[in-house]
């Protein structure tokens, strides 16, 4: 990273910034495709495993409490890698950084279908991890830097990958491996994966106007980390995050456990929770972008409002019809906050910075990934109560509503 003071680079970055809007409106959505593409097949290759895991966990020799060990090692290095990318984003530009992700990680995920112990398959795993964990930060400053008025809707858009990702990687990773073994499907991955960082690194340019990339520097990330906007986001999308991964993760359980609903009829209940979330991400995006910087914090602090209410009254639930009515407007406000905290942060580092605070920010995030599943479970271990459990996940979008009141207005960075 550069150090000191830098007249021109700044000038450079106002230009590009300037000519957001004068870019071409065609190749921009090209750029959000490639960005797109590489975020969803980066997340396709972190949850494959959750798709074969019981029924190839046996062939590695796994119990069925071990089988998560490999979703902990990948987020280890997944955490990690969202700090480091993001800083190494704003230092060599997200074109490159996107390519030198994507084709490590399709040679670790093709590796890993040749794991035949613990050991190999922890260490390849946060090998992924550490791959991954860079192309969220680059997809983010590209999009940044191509898009303006229209952020909101690309934001949203751009989120839609890991929701489709899910689907993707369900749909057909267990089927693959079924047919042709799991092997063969981290292979497919893996070279699917290898082949598009090349297509990235052909498709995808840093700005519109094929200027360097000005590297950050060390005061300006030190700037960027006392930042009061940013840290308020982060605390806030940690708080989000806590609800959101939380209920994907003992949604389906808890409504089998407390009222005998068979785990296909909630599966089905949850897909309807993941249409909504599908639609929520762009649509929020554009409804952001007509309502113009005005909207500010007070749309993501209505989302979040909802969401919590929303989640307060799945709690209450108790047939099947009525779990079906809530499911998919729950999914549009779980997931629907994330485009508009994109928003808000890049508007906090501005693009130059863009890199390191979505990094930062999504670190932060994932720590609330992590808790709320061991949180809800001590609640209703302990309880037995669903709605309890429920509330306690509740709590978090009410709080991430609360701190986004904090926020001050200021000129979005450029």
């Amino acid at each position: 990273m550069e150090t000191g003071n830098h007249a021109a680079p700044f000038d450079a970055e106002h230009r590009a910034a300037a000519s957001n809007v004068d870019a071409p409106p065609k190749y921009r959505w090209a750029i959000l495709f490639a960005a797109w593409m590489a975020f969803m097949l980066s997340y396709v290759d972190r949850v494959a495993w959750s798709s074969v895991a019981a029924s190839v966990g046996q062939s590695l020799g796994l119990s069925v409490s071990m089988l998560g060990v490999f979703v902990t090692a990948f987020y280890i290095g997944y955490v990690v890698a969202n700090v480091a990318g993001g800083l190494l984003t704003d230092t060599i530009g997200a074109r490159r950084t996107l390519t030198f992700a994507l084709i490590p990680l399709g040679l670790s995920t093709f590796a890993f279908g040749f794991a035949n112990t613990l050991m190999t398959g922890i260490a390849l795993q946060v090998i992924m991890g550490l791959t991954a964990g860079a192309d969220y930060a680059a997809g983010m400053k590209i999009i940044a830097s191509w898009f303006d008025r229209e952020r909101g809707l690309a934001m949203g858009i751009y989120g839609t990958a890991t929701s489709l990702a899910v689907v993707i990687s369900n749909a057909t990773v267990p089927t693959i491996a079924k047919n042709y073994g799991w092997s063969n499907a981290f292979h497919l991955l893996g070279i699917v994966t290898f082949i598009w960082g090349f297509v990235c690194f052909w498709m995808l340019r840093d700005n519109p106007n094929k200027a360097k990339t000005p590297a950050i520097s060390r005061a300006e990330v030190r700037e960027l980390l006392m930042d009061r906007n940013l840290i308020l986001v982060a605390l806030a999308g940690f708080a989000g995050f806590w609800a959101t991964v939380g209920f994907g993760a003992w949604g389906n359980a808890l409504m089998t456990k407390q009222y005998g609903i068979s785990p296909v009829t909630a599966g089905a209940i949850l897909a309807t929770f993941g249409v909504g979330a599908m639609v929520s991400k762009p649509l929020l995006g554009w409804i952001r972008d007509l309502l113009g910087p005005n909207s500010g914090k007070y749309l993501p602090i209505g989302c979040l409002l909802c969401f919590s209410a929303l989640l307060v009254a799945f709690g209450r639930c108790t047939n099947e019809a009525m779990f079906y009515l809530i499911a998919p407007v729950l999914g549009a406000a779980a997931f629907g906050y994330t485009p508009l905290l994109y928003v808000l942060l890049t508007e906090a580092s501005g693009t130059k910075a863009a890199g390191a605070a979505s990094g930062f920010t999504n670190a932060i995030w994932q720590l609330g990934s992590v808790i709320a599943p061991m949180a809800v479970g001590a609640v209703y271990g302990g309880t037995h109560s669903f709605s309890l459990a429920i509330d306690t996940l509740a709590a978090g979008p009410l709080c991430g509503a609360i701190i986004l009141c904090f926020l001050r207005k200021k000129p979005a960075k450029a």
